[in-house]
């Protein structure tokens, strides 16, 4: 089984190298955590202060996991979101 998800971070315009240097810091932790098979962070061309982040786990409670961890509380929860104009994420499952 797996579990994806994909979020999408606006950041306010003044905030965007912030965004990425968190982003630049957070990947590398997220990657290292044991039900995470994969972590990527794009960043959009046409607009920059948009960021997508690619998110595959082997099952939903790897997630859960996910968002306990020091590092997603420190860095997303208490440093990024104040900086966002927007935040949205979905789940998938894999279809086929």
């Amino acid at each position: 089984m797996s579990y994806i998800v994909v979020a999408r971070w606006v950041a306010r315009k003044e905030h965007q190298s912030e965004i990425e240097d968190i982003l630049r810091e957070f990947v590398p932790q997220c990657r290292a955590e044991p039900g995470c098979r994969s972590f990527v962070a794009h960043q959009s061309v046409e607009r920059p202060n948009e960021f997508l982040l690619y998110e595959h786990y082997g099952e939903e409670k790897d997630f859960a996991d996910h968002q306990a961890t020091p590092h997603f509380k420190e860095l997303v929860l208490q440093r990024a979101l104040p900086l966002l104009e927007g935040r949205e994420r979905v789940p998938y499952g894999i279809l086929v």
